[in-house]
């Protein structure tokens, strides 16, 4: 146990937990999303249930490292590609967010027409189910960056559950604050098709800086922000005029 008295691991540890909090946010994105279909007095368990989930699979992972590594090695060549496992479960994960994120935005510019059919709320297996899919994708892009920064299993343990912690404390309010304001919502699932078009560029080898891509998440948050700000303090003066009426509510002439 000599290594816990070590400045270094402490070091990994507290950037390896930060790092895995980041890798997460598009996590909680999703998993707040489809517990948003089930009634309220589910979704909070769906999320918590989800998230858990997310911890056990990314131990899991970090137990079976022979079986992880070995996901590197190519299996066969397509286009003068080296194919891996790895890229297989990329690119199908890759191609279920793009598919989702479609479906989900269709239905909401969509789903209000009158001719459009009723549509069916999924049970609260179907929710987790899909939770699972996409946690096996995350877990395994997470896992593998943190392979690279610590050495020590506790070490990659801990930062683990120290970040689902974190993303537990969290979700509710970050799932209720995307409800609030449907323009939020938009933007997280145009941010899981920009997730999911990244997870797809990496399983054909071209890879795109996942410093980039939360750099855009962030700046499209800020600016939103913004504009949420702007919305909340505009007068009512301002209000009034767009449709035609003055302060008193008479019309103007």
């Amino acid at each position: 146990m000599e290594w816990l008295l070590e400045p270094q691991i402490w070091m990994a540890l507290v950037t390896l937990s930060a790092l895995e909090i980041v890798l997460g946010i598009d996590n909680i994105i999703f998993i707040s999303i489809q517990a948003s279909k089930l009634p309220i007095h589910q979704q909070e368990k769906a999320r918590l249930v989800g998230l858990f989930l997310a911890m056990f699979i990314r131990i899991s992972l970090l137990f079976s490292l022979t079986w992880l590594m070995g996901l590197t090695s190519p299996l066969f060549v397509v286009l003068g590609n080296e194919i891996s496992g790895r890229d297989l479960i990329l690119l199908a994960g890759g191609l279920f967010l793009i598919w989702k994120s479609t479906m989900e935005i269709h239905e909401k510019l969509e789903g209000g027409e009158k001719h459009a059919a009723p549509p069916i709320s999924p049970t609260f297996g179907a929710v987790i189910v899909q939770i699972l899919l996409l946690d096996v994708v995350f877990s395994l892009d997470s896992i593998i960056t943190a392979l690279g920064m610590a050495r020590q299993l506790a070490v990659m343990i801990a930062a683990v559950v120290i970040a689902v912690a974190f993303m537990m404390l969290f979700s509710g309010k970050i799932s209720s604050f995307v409800e609030r304001h449907p323009t939020i919502k938009m933007l997280a699932l145009s941010f899981l098709l920009l997730i999911g078009v990244a997870l797809i560029g990496d399983s054909l080898d071209m890879h795109i800086p996942k410093g980039y891509i939360y750099f855009a998440m962030a700046f499209s948050v800020l600016v939103e922000m913004l504009n949420l700000r702007l919305r909340q303090g505009v007068p009512v003066k301002l209000h009034n005029q767009y449709d035609g009426t003055n302060a008193e509510g008479t019309t103007k002439p």
